[in-house]
């Protein structure tokens, strides 16, 4: 017993249990605002609402419904359609402006680029759809210039109220979170590399190709990541612009809690969108280290 106790003090005046005690607040704080209302989700996925009553015997009845109900599974597969959209649109045109950035400006001038990414995050969210909508309206900025140029001659009806409109929005709003990461990525590679391979023989697009792009992958991960998670889950900008069509797994789940007042089937349907969202994660984050391991 006194051993025990003698390595416990030991243990106490360790640099481990130092660092321990810093994070613990941290780890408490999470736990306490992302775990137990995780819980809670999940909680509610296995029972069942009769309108204000809550039946808490288990049930697997959410589950069989949202799995077998058609219109629970569009909504998922446009949701993990729409979100690759964005993610793929995204990535493909923040990388050459990070690209851009990290190897032609001035080493002096990067800050102010990097600035100037930021500001769409200066005005909400909400208002940006809202602007948006206004853009891509049948009698918005777009339809209305294309129309005096003379490329038209009646409103483009396809930029609004469908899955188009839901992924330029998301595209818009989400591309500093891909530029970010990318440029991080990029402003790590050693210039010296690629001298190397110019010295060797390279040519341009072979030494980006070679070098360039592997070692920048793991920014293009990251932001295909950040990209895609929250996107699936997005429901303010189907609704302002999707339309009918453009509706995401997220509007039925803000549906079935606001609307319904069925919480357990949004919560088996929250839950659902979790496990395929980190399902496709994985197996995006596996291939990606498969094709930049060594070959």
């Amino acid at each position: 017993m006194a051993t025990t106790w003698t390595r416990f003090r030991r243990w106490t005046r360790s640099d481990s249990a130092s660092g321990l005690l810093l994070v613990s607040p941290a780890a408490l704080f999470a736990l306490a605002l992302l775990a137990v209302p995780l819980a809670a989700v999940v909680a509610f996925s296995f029972w069942s609402q009769d309108y204000l009553e809550i039946d808490r015997t288990f049930t697997w009845a959410n589950y069989r419904a949202a799995v077998t109900e058609p219109i629970y599974r569009e909504l998922m597969l446009r949701s993990v359609l729409i979100s690759g959209a964005v993610t793929i649109a995204t990535v493909v045109l923040a990388f050459p402006l990070a690209y851009f950035i990290s190897f032609k400006v001035a080493d002096r001038h990067k800050a102010l680029w990097i600035f100037l990414v930021t500001i769409p995050f200066w005005t909400s969210y909400l208002i940006r759809a809202f602007l948006w909508k206004v853009i891509l309206g049948f009698n918005g900025v777009l339809n209305t210039s294309l129309q005096t140029l003379g490329l038209i001659d009646e409103p483009l009806s396809f930029i609004l109220y469908n899955p188009n409109a839901v992924v330029i929005t998301l595209a818009h709003a989400f591309a500093p979170f891909a530029i970010l990461p990318i440029f991080v990525s990029l402003e790590r590679i050693d210039r010296s590399l690629l001298e190397a391979a110019r010295d060797l023989g390279e040519s341009r697009f072979g030494a980006f190709w070679r070098v360039t792009f592997p070692l920048a992958l793991p920014g293009v991960v990251a932001a295909a990541l950040i990209v895609f998670i929250p996107t699936i889950g997005d429901y303010v900008t189907p609704r302002l612009v999707g339309g009918p069509d453009g509706l995401m797994i997220a509007n039925m789940i803000q549906t079935q809690f606001l609307r319904l007042n069925n919480a357990p089937m949004g919560a088996t349907l929250a839950v659902i969108a979790m496990l395929v969202v980190s399902a496709i994660s994985l197996v995006f984050v596996a291939l990606s280290r498969r094709w930049s391991g060594p070959r």
